[in-house]
Formats: C-alpha cells, sequence, structure tokens
C-alpha cells in the first residue's frame, strides 16, 4: 500500500516541477527564476566582491591591463587601440549586456518578441520610422572606413567574448525576469543605438509639423508665426547678438504657389495624432578662458540633460594607448570616450534643437502602395514586409512603402488617430548613409583646436552644439550637423509631396554653421537656446530654450578668477529666470481685492520668494503651479477648436504679457465680455490656489516635494524594485539645474586643463547594471547633493597606487 503515497507524492512533483518550469502571463518560469543555482539569487553581488581576474582571447593582439579604482571605474591600458576597443565591448558587456541589448531591440522594433503583444504598435511605428533603414546605411558608413571599421569591429568582438562565456547563472537578472537570453552583437546594433540616439534628440518637428498643421485650421501663418517664435526677444544666442554674418552662399527657393496653397489657412482638419518627443531635453555646455580663470588655464564645463534611468545612461572609463588617452563617459553599445577629454583637449555636447524631419504627403494608386503619384506619372515604391514577431502569438505582417523621401509612416493601415487614409511620407536626415563615430574617434585623439574642427565635420545628424578647449589655451563652441536649406516656413506643416518643389534643396554650408573662436568676452556657452540672433542669414526652425541661456551667460559675464569650485556652484544653480523676469508683470496684473486671505497669504510667500528653487522653498512650487493655471486660462479657449492642440511655449506669453496690456488672448472667445491681462492673471491665480493651500496645509508646499525626483529601471513600473524615489531635488526644467520629475543632468564633468589636468564628474548612478550591486547607485545621493568625484587620470607608472582596488589582465590566446 505504500505504493499510493509515493505514486501521489510523485505526481505532484512532477506537476509542480511542469508548472514552476512554465510561463504563467508575463511571470517568468518560478522555478528557473528562483533556482538557487541558476535563478535571481546569484545576482545577489558581496559588497567585497573580487572583480580581478587573468583572462586571455584569440582576438587579442597584445597586452592589457584594466585598472579599477574604488568606483568601479575602469583605467584601460593597453599597447594597441584595437584591443583597447575590445576590451571595452568586453567591459560595456560584462558591467551593462541587458541594457545594450534591450535598447538595441527597442530601436529595431522588437519588443513584442520579449514582452508579447503590447509592444506591437510600438515596434511598428520604430519600424516605419525607419530606424533599422537609418542604422543599416551607418553601417555602410562605418564599414566604408577603415579606423571606424576596426574600432567597432574589435569592439563588437568583444561584446561576444563575454556573451560567449556567459553562464545561465550570471545571466542579467533582467533576462531571468523577462525570461529570455542574449543574442551575439553585431555592428548593426551599434549603429541602431547610435539612432535611438538621434531619434532621443533629433525628434524635434516629429510632432510639431502635425500639430502646426493641425493649428491652421483655426490660425493663420501668420499667427502661428508669433505663436510660436523661433527666435524670442529675450533670446540670449549663443553667438552673442550683434555678430555679423557672411552673405548666404546658397539660397533656398520657394515654389510658385506656396503661399496660396501651403501657407493658407484651412477650415477644417483631421490630423494624426503623433508620439512627440520629450519636452525640455536639452543640456547646458559652456569653457571659459584662462583669462577668466584663477589657474591662468581654460575650464571646460558640460552637463547633458537626459531621461534618467537604470542601468545608468554612461559609463565612466580611461581609455589608454599609445595613441591616445581619454577619460569621461561613454554609451554602453558604442566604442570610445563620449563626452570628456584626453592629454590636450576637453570636449562636451548639448542639443541644437533643429528641425531635421519633414513630412510629406503621399497619394499611392491603390492600397497595394506599390506606387505613388510624383512628377505627373505613378513612381514605384520599395516595399517592405516587417516580420514582427510576437512573444506567444502570431507574427504581425506589416507592408511598409519607401518613397524616394523615405518610408511612409502612417498610412490606411497605421494611424494613432484617423486620419482619413491619408499616407504621409517621413524626410529624416537620420535615414542617410553617415558615421558619426568617426567623429569620436578623432576627438579621442586630438591635440589642438584644427583637430577638433576636422573631427567635428563627421557629424551630420543629430544638430549639437560641441564646445571646446585645449591646454594650449583655445576656447571654442560649433553648432554642427547637415542643417537643410529651405526657405522660410518650409516644413513648418506637411508638405504636399507629389513632386520635388518641397524638397530639400541642400544643407547649410558648414563653414557657415553659427560659431565662435576664442571671443573677447572670454567665454563660448550653450544651454540649447537658439545659436543665432534673427539675423543670422538662414532659416533654421526648431524648438530652442530660453532662460538657462540667458542666466548661463550673465554669471559667465560677470565672474572673474573662475575655480572649478565657481563651475560647480553654476552648475547646481537654482535661480529662476524664468520667475525673475516675470514676477513683477504677474503681481502688477494680480488683483488683490478679489483674494480671500488665505490667497494673500500665499501670494506673500510668492512675492517674498528669493527666486532660487531651492527644496526647501514654496515660492516655486506656487510659481510652477500658477505658470500651468495661466497657460489653461489663457490658450484653452481658442485651442479648443484644434484637434491635436500644442500651446505655445511659456516664453510666449510672458513676453507678451510684459509688454502689451492689451493681450488679445488674454479675452475669452466663450464669454460675452472682453477678459484683460487683470482678469486672466488673477483668475488663474485663484484656480491654482486650492491644491496650493491644501499642499502647504499637509505640509507638502515645499520644492524639495513637488520637484521630488525618481530614477526608474529601463522596464518602468515592471522593475519599481529597481528604481529610486523620492529623491529631494532643486532647480527645475528652465533652470540651470534642470531637474524634474524624471529628467536631469545625467552627467556634469568640469575639466581645468591646466599641465596636470584637474577634472571632476559625477552621474546619477554607478558603474554597474546589476541590481543586485553595491555599484549600481552607488552615485546617486553623490549627484543629489551637487558633490562631486575628482577624476582620476592613472599613468601606467600607478599600478600599484592605493587607488586600485581591482586587476583584470587582458593577453593573447
Amino acid at each position: 500500500m505504500r505504493i499510493i503515497p509515493f505514486a501521489i507524492s510523485f505526481i505532484i512533483t512532477i506537476g509542480l516541477v511542469i508548472a514552476l518550469n512554465m510561463k504563467w502571463g508575463p511571470a517568468p518560469p518560478f522555478g528557473k527564476f528562483l533556482s538557487p543555482q541558476q535563478g535571481f539569487w546569484q545576482n545577489a553581488e558581496p559588497i567585497d566582491k573580487d572583480f580581478s581576474a587573468e583572462l586571455s582571447f584569440p582576438e587579442l593582439k597584445g597586452r592589457a591591463n584594466v585598472y579599477f579604482d574604488e568606483r568601479l571605474v575602469p583605467h584601460l591600458f593597453s599597447d594597441n587601440d584595437n584591443d583597447a576597443y575590445f576590451i571595452q565591448g568586453y567591459l560595456h558587456a560584462k558591467f551593462r549586456l541587458w541594457q545594450m541589448e534591450f535598447q538595441t531591440m527597442a530601436t529595431a522594433g522588437r519588443i513584442s518578441e520579449i514582452i508579447g503583444d503590447r509592444a506591437i504598435d510600438y515596434d511598428r511605428e520604430q519600424r516605419r520610422m525607419g530606424l533599422v533603414f537609418a542604422a543599416e546605411n551607418m553601417v555602410k558608413g562605418i564599414e566604408a572606413n577603415q579606423q571606424t571599421r576596426e574600432a567597432v569591429g574589435a569592439y563588437t568582438a568583444g561584446v561576444n567574448a563575454w556573451i560567449d562565456n556567459l553562464t545561465e547563472s550570471d545571466l542579467p537578472v533582467e533576462y531571468k525576469l523577462l525570461d529570455y537570453k542574449p543574442e551575439r552583437w553585431s555592428n548593426l546594433k551599434t549603429a541602431l543605438f547610435v539612432k535611438q540616439l538621434t531619434k532621443t534628440l533629433a525628434g524635434y518637428g516629429y510632432g510639431n509639423d502635425f500639430q502646426y498643421t493641425s493649428l491652421m485650421s483655426v490660425f493663420t501663418d501668420d499667427e502661428i508665426k508669433m505663436l510660436f517664435p523661433y527666435a524670442s526677444d529675450s533670446l540670449s544666442p549663443i553667438i552673442p547678438k550683434g555678430t555679423l554674418y557672411e552673405t548666404p552662399s546658397s539660397f533656398a527657393l520657394k515654389p510658385a504657389g506656396a503661399d496660396s496653397v501651403y501657407l493658407k489657412k484651412v477650415d477644417s482638419l483631421t490630423i494624426l495624432q503623433t508620439d512627440k518627443p520629450n519636452d525640455g531635453i536639452g543640456s547646458n555646455n559652456w569653457a571659459v578662458s584662462g583669462s577668466k580663470t584663477k589657474s591662468g588655464a581654460p575650464i571646460l564645463c558640460n552637463d547633458p540633460h537626459l531621461d534618467l534611468n537604470f542601468p545608468s545612461i554612461w559609463y565612466e572609463l580611461q581609455m589608454h594607448t599609445p595613441s591616445f588617452n581619454a577619460y569621461g563617459v561613454s554609451f554602453p553599445g558604442i566604442p570610445g570616450v563620449v563626452i570628456g577629454f584626453n592629454d590636450s583637449i576637453a570636449f562636451g555636447f548639448t542639443n541644437g534643437g533643429i528641425d531635421i524631419m519633414d513630412f510629406y504627403k503621399i497619394r499611392f494608386k491603390d492600397d497595394s502602395k506599390k506606387q505613388y503619384w510624383f512628377e505627373g506619372q505613378w513612381k514605384d515604391t520599395k516595399i517592405k514586409v516587417e516580420e514582427v514577431k510576437v512573444r506567444g502569438g502570431a507574427t504581425v505582417l506589416d507592408t511598409v512603402a519607401y518613397t524616394h523621401f523615405g518610408p511612409v509612416m502612417y498610412d490606411k493601415s497605421f494611424t494613432n488617430v484617423s486620419s482619413g487614409g491619408e499616407a504621409v511620407a517621413i524626410r529624416w536626415k537620420a535615414h542617410d548613409e553617415s558615421n558619426e563615430l568617426l567623429m569620436w574617434w578623432h576627438l579621442d585623439r586630438a591635440k589642438s583646436y584644427e583637430d577638433y574642427a576636422a573631427a567635428i565635420k563627421y557629424l551630420e545628424c543629430p544638430v549639437q552644439n560641441i564646445v571646446f578647449a585645449s591646454k594650449k589655451g583655445d576656447i571654442a563652441l560649433w553648432q554642427q550637423g547637415k542643417v537643410p536649406l529651405r526657405w522660410e516656413r518650409q516644413g513648418a506643416y506637411l508638405m504636399p509631396g507629389e513632386d520635388d518643389s518641397y524638397s530639400w534643396q541642400g544643407y547649410i554650408p558648414q563653414e557657415q554653421n553659427p560659431h565662435t573662436f576664442n571671443p573677447e568676452r572670454g567665454f563660448v556657452s550653450s544651454a540649447n537656446q537658439r545659436g543665432a540672433d534673427s539675423s543670422y542669414p538662414y532659416y533654421v526652425p526648431g524648438d530652442f530654450s530660453v532662460y538657462r541661456g540667458i542666466r548661463i551667460n550673465d554669471q559667465l559675464n560677470t565672474l572673474q578668477q573662475i575655480t572649478p569650485e565657481d563651475m560647480m556652484k553654476l552648475q547646481n544653480d537654482n535661480y529662476n529666470t524664468k520667475a525673475a523676469m516675470f514676477r513683477s508683470a504677474l503681481l502688477k496684473y494680480t488683483d488683490q481685492s478679489k483674494l480671500n486671505e488665505q490667497e494673500k497669504k500665499l501670494l506673500g510667500i510668492f512675492t517674498s520668494w528669493n527666486l532660487v528653487n531651492n527644496v526647501g522653498e514654496k515660492g516655486p512650487t506656487i510659481f510652477d503651479a500658477w505658470m500651468d493655471s495661466l497657460m489653461k486660462e489663457v490658450w484653452s479657449d481658442e485651442f479648443a477648436r484644434v484637434k491635436d492642440p500644442l500651446y505655445p511655449h511659456q516664453s510666449t506669453l510672458i513676453e507678451w504679457l510684459g509688454r502689451d496690456s492689451a493681450f488679445r488672448y488674454a479675452d475669452n472667445i466663450n464669454t460675452p465680455g472682453i477678459e484683460t491681462n487683470t482678469d486672466v492673471v488673477t483668475n488663474s491665480f485663484k484656480a491654482a490656489a486650492p491644491a496650493l493651500l491644501k499642499l502647504d496645509a499637509d505640509g507638502k508646499l515645499y520644492w524639495g516635494h513637488a520637484n521630488s525626483l525618481t530614477i526608474y529601471h529601463l522596464l518602468r513600473t515592471g522593475a519599481m524594485p529597481f528604481a529610486r524615489q523620492g529623491i529631494s531635488n532643486g532647480g527645475g526644467s528652465e533652470i540651470v539645474n534642470a531637474t524634474r520629475k524624471t529628467f536631469g543632468p545625467s552627467w556634469r564633468m568640469i575639466v581645468q586643463l591646466t599641465e596636470k589636468t584637474e577634472a571632476y564628474g559625477v552621474y546619477p548612478g554607478g558603474q554597474s547594471g546589476n541590481p543586485g550591486s553595491w555599484f549600481y547607485d552607488t552615485f546617486v545621493d553623490t549627484w543629489a547633493e551637487g558633490k562631486y568625484y575628482s577624476l582620476w587620470v592613472m599613468t601606467d607608472k600607478e599600478a600599484t597606487d592605493p587607488k586600485v582596488k581591482w586587476t583584470i589582465k587582458f593577453n593573447h590566446r
């Protein structure tokens, strides 16, 4: 009879084994995930983990050593360049493999393979935007050049050397959580990473073209130009006002009939809703001449602002070979130092914000999409059938037509909002063959301004403001990238695509991009503001910031005997220039007789506020809420008639209310009376007051609470235990210290180019992508406190220095 309980136990055991190794919905197979030998327990890393090792690989040509300091920053010493790039790929994979692959799969529109049908629309959009097409063209550029072909090839081999030796237990926890395994790396994946970065930074126009077109159903082109000016009155441009520019060497010709066809107000419009770029993405950079510094040497600073996440955006390292010695941060996924310095120069980037993307209406012959009407005849498209593989479901086939403009992103089969069957093709500079990696290859080795100026010419897309300083004493800044040569208003709206009348007519000549070299004022700077004022002779549409640039330029104009500590203070500066410029107008138009006692108390807090967005201040919370309320009060009536509304920038409202006592948009068109500036300002304050008073009663009116920061894991809500929440922070989206919600300075760097380089840096994360590692979020608290680490530029004679904690030796096998 003992066989019966044995049989029951056996059946239950087998059932549990089967059940625990099956996927149940989005959850991983619990047996594998919880396995002590292979599951997530293996990702728990002891604080005293020894990272030292001795490794050999047949791909290596010589010997190399990697010395890790106490922050797990590698100092890579190799006797040849290709081995250095191989080892960089190996280190990126060792510490950031899941991040690298997930980002490139997202770019390629392959997330459905991992998480199922929830990502189908996302994957289709990525593919229809032509991101793989763009990456394939970039690979051609990479592989056509010996330097990048060898560097990327070695980097790819290094990534694969880690993957090929990866055991089940050593898989990053995200693979175990999502139950899949990594693929081998490729040069295409490196290009895909660059194109996703380009989409993030060059999405200007991606969305606005559609929304501006939608606005044409209510406003005229002249009204839209006033509502959405490219150059605000308060602009402090990258190249100072009053600069004289050369006569244009190239012109774009406006097609006949554009005023009556393209720029004509329409009565009604059904328009597509598009995926819009993140508002406020930007950065700060500047360099000051030795004439303004205490040391007599230039100082270069950079803090790129991006959506923050874990694993961290950046990976810090030093790379030393016989041909270069570069230190800074790199992107896991591409070779080289991206922002940093070498023995002779320093360099950094901010986004140019220039629109390099336009959309064209396409007329297909029929639903097969095999032909489109162009130049009076039917022209063949190139058809690409995208196979979107779906985990746990059937493969989705999506037919994408490519025109000479580019891929047809929207048509009858794919819209976010019904478009009435209208097909729209995208013309994007990022689709063209290019080789941006060659820029970084040369920058890492540059020794002079001439080297820098030659290197940056390889950057075609996205447009960037590239700051430079050297130990020779030079400083410079170029706005670099291929900017389409357009006639005024070309590309502001969806354009006719039935001939080439509205196509780009070339590019602004590179030598006429805004730039400055050793200016008399002793500094160069950019903060995503427009590169030049309205006297610049080319039409340059885009999306530009205003207030950070004003504050930075004011401070750099004033400061003398500058030290790195002064630059730290400026990078962490919380002064609210926008509020300083607008407070007097707000108070002027507030009718206090209509406020109750509690509202007057709030107004008193705002009036006495020191205009600094520090965590302990209540004024910035009041100002932020008041601005949101005022924007709604002013614009909601007119823009309610627009299907896909886009409100003007706050700077437009601030400037108009500051100079116009009879602001036309103050009137509410839905009421019989005529509202004034005083009405909208007072009403907006009263509308914001109840929520603000509730916050104050709860002790939550302080800016540190209102601007609380979260650094999410790349999986967002699905991985909240891997996130950091409730980071109390000053700053704000138009503050030099540009933090908000999930967004902020992703890497703060200060480099003083004295004979022995003095450099400081910090980023909000850690060197490891493993949530179970001590080094996952090590730097977050230091970053949040506005502090920095001293960057150790190690020499090959310092291998026994106490700062070296671990060593990996690499040898040829």
